[in-house]
């Protein structure tokens, strides 16, 4: 099987979504010439929305290739939007459980079968200030290594526009539009064959996201910061500050109760 039937649920998907998006959206989509038109590959895309993964998948449908998503396990148990989760053939990630590696394993094989796998290498909503790419985690890369099928970088913009990270109410007027930009493969040949170590995989990654990152910076027409956003890092920072306060009102009270036991004698 070179490649993913559409089927009846991605179709209904399709008649259902399509009309609101085509309405609240207008589309600049560019670059779907790189998109394979057969055998497995992978897209990484780049997230600052809760409606860019309708809005891009509505981009990857109209290319004929159509995505598997990894999504929360929970979106998968109850309900419609749990059986169109199933019938679409979206994969389940169980995080913090014995059935962790699970999603891994089956995007390695749907990539095998000739399907497309749609990775969120951030794993989460950018919390970059300007909505710039984070660091990415390492599970494209592991795919994309142990399969050594082409990894297609894709940016968008638009629909955080729409409805900005974490906002509950969509900004519906004026029209908004939807930037989407394929590029061409990421070469990451210079690391297949070797030992998938931790180091060999974040320096993967780093690449993987570096492309995401210039296909961003040719949609907004300026450059991304020069060291992209870790929340890591920015947590170890806020530890570090709220350490060094506490340690500060510590002393300031001791030094203010001492004055005080002063006076008094």
């Amino acid at each position: 099987m070179s490649r993913r039937r559409i089927g009846f649920w991605y179709r209904f998907a399709a008649v259902l979504c399509k009309p609101p998006l085509v309405v609240l959206l207008k589309r600049d989509w560019r670059g779907m010439e790189n998109i394979p038109a057969d055998g497995g590959f992978i897209t990484v895309v780049n997230h600052n929305s809760h409606v860019d993964p309708v809005a891009y998948g509505h981009f990857q449908y109209n290319t004929g290739r159509v995505p598997r998503f990894l999504a929360k396990s929970e979106l998968f148990k109850k309900g419609f939007v749990g059986a169109a989760m199933r019938g679409t053939g979206q994969i389940p990630v169980y995080r913090e459980s014995s059935d962790a590696l699970s999603a891994f394993r089956a995007a390695i094989e749907a990539v095998e079968r000739g399907e497309c796998v749609a990775f969120y290498p951030e794993g989460t909503l950018t919390r970059d200030p300007g909505l710039w790419p984070m660091t990415g985690k390492t599970g494209a890369a592991r795919v994309a290594l142990q399969t050594r099928c082409p990894v297609i970088p894709v940016a968008q913009w638009g629909a955080n526009q729409l409805l900005p990270p974490y906002a509950k109410k969509p900004n519906i007027l004026p029209r908004k539009t939807h930037h989407v930009l394929a590029g061409p493969p990421v070469d990451l040949s210079r690391f297949y064959g070797q030992e998938m170590t931790p180091e060999l995989l974040k320096e993967a990654t780093e690449v993987i996201m570096a492309a995401i990152t210039a296909q961003l910076e040719t949609i907004r027409g300026e450059k991304a910061p020069a060291t992209p956003y870790d929340p890591k890092l920015v947590r170890i920072e806020q530890r570090r500050r709220a350490t060094h306060t506490d340690r500060a009102e510590q002393q300031h009270a001791l030094g203010k109760q001492g004055q005080e036991e002063g006076q008094s004698t």
